[in-house]
This record gives C-alpha cells, structure tokens and sequence, in this order.
C-alpha cells in the first residue's frame, strides 16, 4: 500500500511560518486599533520657513512646514498620529514599496475664503478612495472621519501658506507606503500613512488655455480586471512615456482610447467629458465614461455630474455615464454636434480640449478660434470654485 505523499503538508506548514506568506489576516487586523486623532502629538518647527510671493509658487515645489504621520504594524495597528517638521524619511534598501510598488495616494487641497477661513472640498470622497486604494495592494484601511480630523488640524496649523487670493490653495498629498523590510512578495506587516502640503496658485494663471489632445490606442492606461480605478502611484508612471511623444507631436496630452471600439477613457490624468447634441432628438448630452473598474473615481467627475443633474437638467439637458467612441466623437464634430469636451481634476478643477488629433485628422471639439473654453466648462469651473472658497454655502465645503 502506498503511503500519502506528504508535501502537501509540508508546504502548509512552511507557508504558515513565513512571515510574508499571503494569508487572510482581516478579522484579526480589523480588530487593531483604528486612527485617534485624542493621541495626536505635535512638534513644531524651529526653523519657519519664508512665505514665497504667490506669483512664484510653482506646482509641487514649496513645501509647508510641517508633516502628518501615522505609522501601522499588523501587531499594534495604527500607532499615535504625530504632525512633525518636515523631513526626509528614513527606509531600508529591502522596503516592499521599493520593489513592489505598495503605495497609493491623494490629491485634495485646503482653500481660504475671503474671511480667511480655510475650507477643505469633500474629503469623505479621498477619504474612501485612499481607503479602496489601500486595501486593493493589501494595505491598512482606516476610519476616514478621525483622518479628516487630523487632516484639519495639519490644515489650519499650516493656513498661513495659503494665500488670501482666489485661485490658490494648499495642495494636500497624503501617501500611504508599505515600509516592511523584506523582499518576500506578500502583504505588508507596517505601513506609514503621511500628508504633506504644497501651496499652489490657479492652474491658468491668465485665464483659460484650451490643450490639444493626441488620441492613443498604442498604449493602454488601464484595463477591465486591474487597477485603473485606483490612484496608485504604478498607474502613473507608465503614461510618461506616450505623454512625451505626443508632446513630440505637438499635443498637450494624451487621449486614451480602449480596445478595438477605440472606447474614449480618460484624458491624461484627468476624466473626460464631452457635450453633444444628439442626432436623432436634437437635445443636448454632457457624458463621460462609467464607472467600470478603468475609470478613475474622479471627486471632480462625481462634482461635475451632481451639477449638471442639479442645474443643466433644468434646461433640458441629459446627463450621461455610458460608453461611447472616438468614432462618436469624430462623427458629432463633423456633423457640428460636438459641442465642447473638457477634462476634470483637483489641479485644474476643469481643462477645455480645443483639438483631437486621430487617425491622421484633427477633430474640432466646438471652440472658435478666440474661444478657450465652452459655457459648460466655464459655469462648472465656477461653480465648483464659488462651493471651494465659500462664495456659495454648500454641503461639499468642509469649514475648519
């Protein structure tokens, strides 16, 4: 009689000791401690910096004087926040985040009324996005209320670098990394979440300047069963490259277009919309791509629509989440249906498309000459901002 092979065993008993084997750890992470913001520490800095002239901040280049910081461990969960200066971080060579990119993101940004007060912009919506990153790359999720709530505290501690003029704000940027110190492809045993800030001025500083697109089928942004849905900082690395040679072309961006339909996606970094004028019925449409696991959850793009299902539906527009084609695109421009396009994002709030470079063609996306946006893109961007700065009391603005 032949006796039972024991590797089965054997391998079962292995994967159980290896500290970075893949297991479901949930009940017993779910049960650490959550965030506490009762446990913050703060240790403010000795040397402020100088607060630059606004008419010099460039994007993502000065930065506040402090740092949030929460670190995790699988056997304490999240420990004390604390707000420090602002400091290089120390890791080892072996991190996971170096070499299996266990790392996710946000973008939200604290703005100043006229009053001075600061108010942040639905950050219950970064909240459950960071939340949804985090946990699709095994990493720690959290209560987004107490988060928030040290996210305010950072926020007003560092108001001062926010200038008292429209336009600008104080980008915010929490990131959360896998820090275990092992080259073992699992799920990470510490992570640390932190937020630091970058005051930033209007996007277009002289107002309006619509970009031209190059619609790209050669490569892909994302693709149904992955991660597109994600603000994973793996997802963005790879649009450099035809970023710059559409750049090389002449086009600001690059339009993606998925499959053999050429399926209109995202533009860039941002999401995308189009106004149409519908063939057979005559009304006007504003869409943009649903939500199908390759479609960012843009906080801009769920503004846009409850708008224009709010305010443009009154005047008889239809508001759409469908999928549609350059092909439709292409077709609606030529038959001067092609009312205006437009991409949303937390940068610039709205950016207006003017051209679609395609199969040897430049389709017109409905701006004349002396035109740089479309009076949707404008009353969006403007009422987008008027809820930002507190122009317009609304649920959305969050005062500190």
């Amino acid at each position: 009689m032949r006796r039972p092979c024991p590797l089965p065993k054997i391998i079962s008993q292995w994967h159980r000791r290896r500290p970075y084997s893949i297991q479901s750890q949930e009940e017993a992470i779910a049960r650490l401690p959550d965030i506490n913001p009762g446990a913050l520490s703060i240790t403010r800095t000795a040397t402020p910096k100088q607060i630059l002239p606004p008419e010099e901040l460039i994007f993502g280049r000065t930065f506040t004087d402090h740092m949030l910081s929460i670190e995790w461990t699988a056997s304490q969960g999240w420990l004390a926040p604390r707000i420090i200066p602002y400091q290089n971080l120390s890791l080892d060579p072996a991190t996971c985040v170096f070499h299996y990119a266990f790392e996710c993101f946000e973008g939200m940004k604290a703005y100043k009324n006229s009053e001075g007060q600061v108010r942040l912009f639905r950050p219950e919506k970064n909240m459950a996005r960071l939340n949804k990153s985090s946990a699709r790359i095994a990493l720690p999720t959290f209560t987004g209320k107490a988060f928030i709530e040290l996210i305010s505290k950072f926020a007003a501690m560092e108001a001062r670098f926010i200038p008292a003029a429209r336009g600008y704000s104080l980008y915010l940027r929490p990131n959360m990394i896998g820090t275990q110190r092992t080259l073992g492809v699992g799920p990470p045993g510490s992570a640390l979440l932190y937020m630091i800030a970058s005051p930033v001025g209007p996007y277009y500083p002289t107002g309006f300047r619509a970009v031209s697109l190059e619609a790209t089928n050669y490569a892909v942004r994302a693709w149904p069963g992955g991660v597109g849905d994600m603000k994973l900082g793996a997802n963005y690395a790879p649009c450099i490259v035809p970023q710059l040679q559409a750049a090389k072309r002449g086009f600001h961006q690059n339009l993606w277009l998925f499959g053999e339909e050429e399926f209109v996606t995202e533009v860039g970094t941002m999401n995308f919309f189009a106004a149409i004028q519908d063939k057979e019925t005559g009304k006007k449409k504003l869409m943009t791509a649903p939500l199908d696991g390759t479609i960012l959850e843009g906080v801009m793009r769920d503004s846009v629509l409850d708008l224009a299902r709010e305010r443009l539906k009154p005047e008889g527009w239809e508001v759409e989440e469908r999928k549609f084609t350059m092909a439709e695109l292409a077709s609606a421009a030529d038959d001067g249906r092609l009312i205006e396009a437009f991409g949303t994002g937390t940068a610039a709030v709205v950016s207006p498309v003017r051209k679609i470079s395609w199969k040897g063609r430049l389709v017109d996306c409905g701006l004349k000459e002396d035109q740089e946006a479309g009076d949707v893109t404008k009353r969006m961007k403007a009422w987008i901002e008027g809820i930002q700065y507190g122009d317009e009391e609304h649920p959305w603005s969050w005062k500190l």
